[in-house]
């Protein structure tokens, strides 16, 4: 059986947040808590992935081959539906300009006193180019996404790798939409990953998501140990994601100057 809940709402993303994979660890950090799909038991979870994979492909292909990594997910997804301090920039009315390659990609590199990772490949694109199914894809048109950032990012030491996504959506209530249909369990389908050169390729294996609600973009850290090796528990994942999760520093900027302001430099 997979535990999966609509975590759609402000009260829902409070109260209904998961527990995490190692019920034994006990993290002192504030922030959202993972929400994970649980099997109950190694074969219910392979055959989990296994549906969650050929459904993937079925929507997307119906039944035709499909490359692999097409239909990688990851094993634990925690969204964030509340958005806040984005409102000013809720509807890209008021945040109408494209995102630029300079924007998107001016962090070249991504640092804290215990993670150093350096952008390895980067893409930007429409929305139907880095992402696969047909529900997915269906509300992305549908809520009117006009560009997908997609870059990778690998540790120095190239232990682990990150995956930095934003989808530029019309509105914030596109945003949560999508977010829901990420949830793996729903087969809704998926962000393509990038491939980092000199890595294995990023999806097999164990692999974390965590999806924030950034006004009318969705930014999405995805993370794993290189080679989708489990970590030794969720906080590690969470470390590494807040740490790709910087790149999204231009849309401060951005939220910046919809208030009148300035753009951060």
């Amino acid at each position: 059986m997979i535990e999966a809940r609509d975590t759609g709402s402000a009260e829902a993303a409070q109260k209904g947040r998961g527990r995490d994979f190692w019920p034994a660890d006990k993290p002192g950090r504030k922030l959202p808590r993972p929400k994970l799909l649980l099997g109950a038991g190694a074969g219910a979870a392979a055959l989990v992935a296994l549906v969650v994979a050929v459904v993937a492909v079925v929507l997307l292909t119906g039944g035709g081959d499909e490359p692999a990594q097409k239909a990688a997910v990851p094993s634990a997804y925690t969204p964030d539906y509340l958005g806040e301090g984005f409102a000013q920039i809720a509807a890209r009315t008021a945040d109408g300009r494209a995102i630029t390659e300079g924007e998107a990609f001016g962090a070249k590199s991504l640092k804290t006193d215990k993670y150093a990772f350096t952008l390895a490949a980067s893409r930007l694109t429409d929305c139907k180019s880095g992402t696969w199914g047909a529900r997915l894809q269906g509300d992305l048109a549908k809520y009117g996404c006009s560009q997908i950032v997609r870059a990778a990012y690998v540790s120095d030491d190239k232990k682990h790798v990150g995956q930095f996504i934003v989808l530029n959506m019309a509105t914030e209530d596109g945003v949560k939409q999508v977010l829901r249909d990420l949830e793996p369990a729903t087969g809704a389908g998926w962000v393509e990953p990038l491939k980092a050169p000199g890595v294995p390729a990023f999806g097999p294996g164990f692999s974390a998501a965590y999806a924030k609600t950034y006004g009318h973009y969705a930014v999405i850290t995805w993370v794993e140990r290189s080679g989708g090796a489990q970590p030794a528990s969720l906080n590690e994942m969470i470390d590494v994601s807040l740490v790709i999760e910087n790149a999204a520093d231009f849309l401060y900027g951005r939220l910046d100057l919809a208030a009148g302001g300035r753009p951060a430099q």
